[in-house]
């Protein structure tokens, strides 16, 4: 009796080492951009000759890094091995970038679902509080809005006015639930899809423009996360897909991760998104010149 009694002590203190060591871990995602299909979803005109010099996808690692309370999320980049092992390995990168669509640095809480965002701007390191949500960038600025009048085009002797003129106006997002499931990294995911409805005139008719973005979460993991903050529904989203931009989750390592690797730096100067939007559009301005650029709006989220 004794004998099985030790036995089973063993078992329960493995079982509860492997539960324990699953709350932290490292989870490695891959973002495939296709510039032209990007530029064109948001009513730019993209010639042919454009289209031939952009690379057909641009790719960048991501990485990220999770505890039992807190997580971060960042790029990272393949590095040799310091110890001469070769096999290489990721290394993070601090590529703080403050424009629309740069790369940042995002710090979570999951006790009060806190998340801030750390870029830089100017010169300067910020930090500014954020939230998951279905929501509309806090950036100022975009690629559409600043083609919002989709005013003719001139490419060598050749002009273009687009088939699809956007109407002034923020679009309108619906999430519909799906029944789709998938194995991401081996955790099971449910599909979301994400809707963003524009107002616009197609050949001179009013219609309304639709892009579908997918969104794939799972519940396996216990917190809140997502790759983009403003594609976020529930759970631990490890895919989001749409015609410009897919990111995807690739791997996942359980193991110990650092305190100091899932908290935001303390020398950063806090800025709010009203403050940030106000910067941006400054720059904007500095940028084109002057002139009256719309910047982003709150837009209204339907949940079906």
């Amino acid at each position: 009796m004794k004998k099985i009694f030790v036995a089973v002590v063993g078992m329960l203190t493995l079982t509860f080492a492997a539960q324990a060591q699953k709350k932290s871990g490292a989870i490695q995602f891959e973002s495939t951009i296709d510039p032209a299909a990007t530029m064109a979803a948001t009513g730019m005109q993209v010639s042919d000759e454009m289209r031939a010099r952009m690379p057909k996808a641009v790719k960048t690692n991501f990485e990220l890094l999770f505890t039992a309370t807190n997580a971060s999320y960042m790029p990272v980049e393949e590095i040799e091995d310091s110890n001469g092992g070769g096999g290489g390995g990721m290394g993070r990168m601090m590529m703080r970038m403050g424009g629309a669509g740069g790369a940042r640095e995002y710090y979570y809480a999951f006790a009060d679902q806190k998340l801030v965002e750390v870029f830089d701007l100017s010169d300067t390191t910020y930090v500014m509080q954020g939230k998951l949500a279905v929501a509309n960038p806090v950036q100022a600025f975009n690629m559409a809005n600043r083609n919002q009048n989709n005013a003719p085009t001139t490419n060598g002797n050749t002009t273009t006015i687009s088939a699809v003129q956007f109407l002034p106006g923020p679009p309108t997002l619906e999430v519909v639930k799906t029944e789709e499931t998938k194995k991401i990294i081996g955790l099971n995911c449910n599909k979301v899809i994400v809707k963003s409805i524009r107002k616009a005139k197609v050949l001179g008719e009013d219609k309304d423009v639709i892009d579908e973005t997918a969104v794939w979460y799972t519940n396996d993991l216990g917190f809140s996360f997502s790759p983009d903050p403003n594609f976020w529904t529930e759970g631990t989203v490890l895919a989001i897909e749409n015609k410009g931009k897919t990111t995807m989750a690739k791997s996942i390592e359980y193991r110990n991760v650092s305190a100091k690797d899932v908290t935001a730096p303390k020398k950063a100067t806090p800025i709010t998104a009203d403050e940030y939007k106000v910067k941006m559009e400054n720059m904007m301005k500095r940028f084109s010149g002057g002139g009256n650029r719309q910047g982003g709006q709150p837009r209204s989220v339907i949940i079906n």
